[in-house]
Order: C-alpha cells, then structure tokens, then sequence
C-alpha cells in the first residue's frame, strides 16, 4: 500500500541522490552501490521490525542489546557447540521470539509502560552478552568455514548479468546483496500482514485507540503481545545476518543505538509515534533515505562520529514533520465534521467509532 507520504519521501530520496551524485560521483561507482543496498538490507529488516511495535504506539528499546546477545548465540552455537547452522538459526529465532513473548506480556498484561521494560532489557541482554563472553571478542576461528550459510547471509549475486548480456552490456553489473532480497522478501510478507490481514488492521485499530479497539471485540493484549514477538522473531533474524557480515562480535559495542537506525526509519516511513499509522513501503524508504546521507557523510570524509548526530537531526526532523502533518489532518477532518453537521466536541468519539466500524470483530 503507496501513501502520499510513500512518494513525498521518494522524490526526497531522488533528490538527495542526485545532489550526493553531484558532490560526488564515487556514489554511483556499482561497487558503492552494492555496498549501500547491503546496509539498506540489513537495517531495513530492524527497522520492519520496530515498526510492528510502533504501529500499537509501543517502543522496542533493546533492539541493539538483542542483535549483541543472538549474534553472541549464534557463533557460539555453530562454532563451538558444532550444532549444524540450520538448528542453529531455528534456536536463535526462537530465542528472540520468546524474548518479544516476555516483553509483550509484560506490557499487555502485566501494565507496565513499554519504554520502560525494552529499557530494563537493553540494560539484562548487553550485560548478559558481556558475561556469556567474559567480554571477549567472539568470531570464527581460523580454518572455520561454512560455505552455504556465508553465501546466503553475506553473498551477493550479479542477478543483473543476464538482462545486462541481453541489451549488449559486456562489464560488470551491480552486485545485489543477499540481505537485499531478503529485505525484500521481508517487505512482501511484512506489507501482506500489516496492510492486508486481519492482525494488521487489529494493530492499527490499537494504535489508533486502543480503549475503542478492546470495546469493538479486539483482544488488544494477544495482538500487542503478537506485535512484540514479530518485532523480536525479525529482530533475531537480522542478528544472524549481521553475525555473518561482521564475522566478529565486541559484546560491548556490537549494535549500539541500532535501535536509533531502526526508529530512525520508522519516523520517516510514516509510522507516528502515536501509534495508528505508517506503511512497509515507508520504513523501506526512510532507510534507503538514512543509508544515503550516511553514505554522504562517508564520501565528504566527515568523521564518522558526527553519524550520531544527523540520526538525531534526522528523527527530530521527522518528528516535528509527522507533527505538522496530524494537526494538519486534524483540522482537515474538523472541517469534514463541520461540513457534515456533527458536534465538534464530538471528534474524538466520531474518529474511534470510525475506527471500530472498520476492524473486523474476531
């Protein structure tokens, strides 16, 4: 589903490319490319993820803490415990499943506010990831090899070569990354979920309001809990992805303010803070967006320090736009009220009751 945000932010990307091609033109050498939709794949799956949480009006904190403490997992599982990469990848999404399981039930059930225990697991995984280790590095070690699982998290396929032959294009062509299509696999399946299945048009309704949401038949607390496992189930996926791509793990710095990246792009996708809105397509390209300037910031040799800052730059922008355009929206539907002969006292209810009416009863 294509929002009018959706192409705003498009062009936006066109824009800044453009302009980064301009300063630039190592920006469009294939070998700069590639290595940018690698960084697009991997933090467009974190950054699906968190928008499931969003999308309830929750926050997922531990993000970075996560991807530590799986990736932690993983290698160890596949190095020294010598369990066959495959058990090895079920045990890890099962782990970050059952970590979203436990955060979900306690801030569906249990009541407590989601800012503050995705904080508190931040805080239990990096410590815990420390410990496991000893605070070591962890990696493989020499003469350690595993073809197919590398080929297919860290590989890249000139999937281009054949259409490039066929229009007499005899040199290389861009290499796509395997995260990339993973992403893109993500997307398919995340978008079908969210925009076109009864557990999407649930998450949304929470997100909206979750009073109305629970008045209209929705179990609002299995649906946030089903939010915070496919947040924590993506999450750990992406874990192993970065696992092989780093091929070494620092406990203490490794995916540091990922979450930053992942909340980043949800913001400048569309998804409100508020809950209740936003689309795949716009997570997608809020990271496409965020890789571009980070490529920008690269090429211009500005230290990579200052990566920090334009994120916050970026998130703060987004924030004040998303602002601007609810009360923009708001007055837009008072005027569609007024228009109607409706109470204006009676907008907040005349919205819920629309909301309810749309979601399906279970």
């Amino acid at each position: 589903m294509i929002f009018k945000k959706d192409i705003g932010l498009l062009v936006l990307i066109l824009v800044v490319g453009t302009v980064v091609a301009i300063i630039n033109p190592r920006f469009l050498l294939a070998a700069n490319i590639s290595n940018t939709a690698n960084q697009v794949g991997l933090f467009g799956i974190l950054a699906i993820a968190q928008a499931f949480v969003i999308v309830t009006a929750g926050i997922e904190l531990s993000v970075g803490a996560v991807v530590a403490l799986l990736g932690v997992l993983f290698i160890d599982l596949i190095v020294n415990v010598e369990i066959h990469w495959v058990l090895a990848m079920l045990i890890v999404i099962a782990a970050g499943m059952l970590m979203g399981l436990v955060h979900g039930v306690l801030i569906a059930k249990v009541g407590l506010q989601a800012f503050v225990v995705t904080l508190c697991a931040l805080l239990i995984y990096r410590g815990t990831a420390r410990y496991y280790t000893q605070d070591a590095t962890v990696g493989f070690g020499f003469g350690a090899s595993f073809p197919t699982l590398e080929w297919l998290t860290a590989g890249r396929s000139e999937i281009f070569a054949p259409l490039a032959r066929l229009l007499g294009h005899e040199g290389p062509t861009i290499a796509v990354p395997h995260t990339l299509i993973a992403l893109a696999i993500v997307t398919v399946v995340a978008g079908v979920v969210l925009h076109r299945s009864v557990l999407g048009r649930y998450l949304f309704a929470i997100g909206k309001n979750e009073e109305a949401a629970r008045y209209s038949g929705i179990r609002t607390a299995r649906i946030t809990i089903t939010a915070y496992v496919i947040c924590c189930g993506l999450t750990a996926f992406n874990a192993i992805l970065l696992a092989m791509y780093t091929r070494s793990i620092s406990p203490a710095v490794h995916g540091n303010f990922y979450e930053l990246y992942a909340i980043a792009a949800a913001v400048l996708g569309g998804f409100s803070l508020r809950g209740g809105e936003g689309s795949i397509i716009g997570v997608v390209l809020g990271t496409i967006l965020l890789q571009i300037l980070q490529n920008l910031v690269n090429l211009l040799g500005i230290p990579s320090s200052l990566n920090f800052a334009v994120m916050g730059s970026v998130i703060l922008l987004g924030v004040l736009a998303d602002q601007q355009y609810s009360r923009y929206r708001e007055r837009s539907l008072a005027l569609a009220r007024r228009s109607r002969g409706a109470p204006e006292h009676a907008g907040a209810a005349y919205d819920a009751a629309a909301t309810s009416q749309q979601v399906p009863r279970p």
